[in-house]
């Protein structure tokens, strides 16, 4: 199976994928998510046997990174606030004030993010966000570890620029 396939896929099933990630997770917000089930099945696609419906693959992906997602919001959530509360008056995860201020920052991050040249984006949303590693990131974009490694350093840099958190802090 070739990434010419998983692309016919993409045209073909991806709005399936969008719709299955919008509903389970329950926010429109999902397309990074969408695009993930894709870069999973170039990964692993010779784990498709082909005696299942490609349809139904995707969205068996799409699943366990749901599953994965809501794990990992629920510890950054935790950890975040653990963070905040050190430094601030103490606030419930359910507060309106503390929801809200999340959300602010998410915005924040998603416009400066969405503001990098692509090949910083591509490697902040790989290994930034994704978490992947090095050599997962180099993988995905067909670039050598080298090339991954001083391209996040470069779009770090660039986003300590853009919060204006020069010094480092972010």
């Amino acid at each position: 199976m070739d990434e010419e396939l998983i692309t016919r896929w993409f045209d073909q099933y991806a709005d399936d994928i969008y719709r299955y990630l919008a509903f389970r997770l329950g926010t429109p917000d999902v397309e990074d998510l969408v695009q993930d089930v894709f870069i999973k099945a170039i990964n692993h696609s010779r784990s498709f046997r082909g005696d299942a419906n490609p349809k139904t693959w995707l969205i068996s992906i799409a699943r366990n990174l749901a599953i994965d997602h809501v794990r990992k919001n629920k510890v950054r959530d935790w950890r975040r606030l653990l963070q905040y509360e050190e430094y601030q008056s103490p606030k419930t995860i359910d507060s309106p004030e503390y929801q809200y201020e999340l959300e602010e920052m998410k915005t924040l991050v998603h416009k400066l993010v969405s503001e990098l040249k692509p090949d910083y984006r591509d490697v902040v949303f790989l290994r930034g966000i994704e978490e992947l590693s090095i050599r997962e990131a180099a993988l995905v974009l067909g670039w050598s570890e080298n090339k991954v490694s001083v391209t996040y350093h470069r779009a770090l840099k660039a986003l300590q620029r853009k919060g204006g958190f020069e010094d480092g802090s972010a």
